[in-house]
């Protein structure tokens, strides 16, 4: 349970990127008020909270009506969950978990911004969600493995929150720099979460 407990979050941690959430956040905001700043953060994480339990809850029973095999999510997931770690190796951004410079330019045209971007796809995107499934499926129905991950999620929107609603002190607390080195450090945990998944999901298929 341990290791579930420490793979999910770290898992999410990467795939949510709740530092650099903060500093597009605090970016996007600078014309909002303190209190419309809080508010849009709270409304914003309370929304991509309830986009990523449903994919917890119920993503695997989604992708099973479709004929998606538990062996063929965790490889495909492993190989999503590796492009993004190697983008954030490299400190680049990736498409997987950033928004385009048009989406951009839209939300800067926003007065509330807590839905689109910063909900989904800046909390909730793709990659976001594609772990919630992945991990909802490694607990195979597990009572307590489901529960480890839905408390680990919890955990990540939680800090998510926390770090929203002092965006601005950390971007200048922690610089460029400061957000590149997290951000690379947290790439190579993740690469190796995303190959272990790969190589757990092609032993599974009987393929090797």
């Amino acid at each position: 349970m341990i290791e579930m407990a420490i793979r999910a979050f770290t898992t999410f941690f990467a795939t949510v990127g709740p530092v650099d959430v903060a500093a597009l956040y605090a970016a996007l905001t600078v014309s909002a008020t303190p209190r419309q700043r809080r508010a849009m953060a709270v409304k914003g994480v309370v929304i991509a909270t309830v986009i990523l339990v449903l994919f917890t809850l119920l993503g695997k029973d989604v992708l099973h009506w479709m004929g998606v095999t538990l062996p063929a999510v965790r490889t495909a997931g492993g190989i999503l969950l590796l492009m993004l770690s190697i983008d954030m190796v490299f400190a680049r951004h990736s498409g997987i978990t950033w928004t385009t410079s048009a989406e951009t330019a839209e939300a800067e045209g926003r007065g509330d911004i807590s839905v689109f971007p910063l909900a989904t796809p800046l909390i909730a995107g793709p990659a976001a969600m594609g772990a919630a499934v992945l991990l909802a499926s490694e607990a195979e129905g597990d009572l307590l493995l489901e529960l480890t991950v839905l408390v680990a999620l919890l955990a990540v929107m939680a800090l998510t929150l926390g770090l929203l609603l002092v965006a601005a002190q950390l971007q200048r607390f922690l610089g460029v720099t400061g957000q590149n080195v997290i951000t690379r450090v947290v790439g190579v945990l993740l690469a190796a979460l995303a190959v272990q998944f790969i190589f757990d999901g092609i032993a599974a298929s009987g393929l090797i």
